[in-house]
Parts: C-alpha cells; structure tokens; sequence
C-alpha cells in the first residue's frame, strides 16, 4: 500500500494516538544492550542512540534527561511527502511544546515532552479540524 502524499489528507487524517507510557532518548558508544526493545535506533559517530520505555532504562540503569511521551499519527505517510513534518512542527512550536519527529515506514511517531503530551495531542487534533 502507497503512503499518502497530499497535505491536506495527511492533515485531515493524522488521527493522532498517544501510546501508553514514558520514553527516554539514552546513548551508548557500542550496540544496544541485549534484551533491550528500543522503539527507536538511530546509529551515528558518537554511538547509537535509542529510545526506550523508561522502565527499561531504569531496571539497566542507563542514564537518560529527557522523558518523552509517544504519538503516533495513524495517517500512512509517504516517505517522500512533503509539508506534514512542517506542518506538525508549526502547531506545535506555536504552543511553546519541542517535538522530535521520526519517521517509520507506514506511520511518523513524535516524542513530546511527558507533561506537555495532551496538550500536544489537543494541538494535533486542532491541526488536523482545521483542515476538515
């Protein structure tokens, strides 16, 4: 199934869904530890970076400071569409709340900070009416 490439349905169809639980951003110079279930990996120069329930960074005591809740927009977005990253950014950035965005095949995923996730979910759903 080909992602959605045109703006307006991305935006009216995010449907925007916070996942239960907290997530942490930890990095290591070496490979994820065993047994870990990242939802995120990212490999750079400095290690890998991953992000993690905070359950699981705890019980490993892996240090972390930021603690992040997880959105996930139902929408399926193409790889390759352009402005729905912008888009999200803006309507969040107007309401004072940071968000790094990552993109999955199917779906893109954003980690707000843990106290600001309704109001950022509220922010999303307000996004995506206005383009109803």
């Amino acid at each position: 199934m080909a992602g959605e490439r045109d703006l307006q349905k991305l935006l009216t169809g995010m449907h925007p869904v916070r996942n239960a639980g907290r997530y942490v951003y930890c990095t290591l110079p070496g490979k994820v530890p065993a047994g870990l279930r990242p939802v995120v990996t990212v490999a750079e120069p400095e290690g890998v970076t991953f992000v993690v329930a905070q359950e699981e960074a705890d019980a490993l005591g892996l240090p972390y400071s930021f603690v992040a809740a997880w959105i996930t927009l139902r929408v399926h977005s193409a790889l390759d569409a352009v402005g729905l990253t912008a888009a999200v950014a803006a309507a969040l950035a107007d309401r004072g709340i940071s968000c790094n965005v990552v993109a999955g095949f199917h779906h893109d995923h954003l980690f707000v900070p843990f106290e600001d996730a309704d109001r950022a979910v509220d922010a999303l759903n307000s996004l995506s009416l206005s383009f109803s």
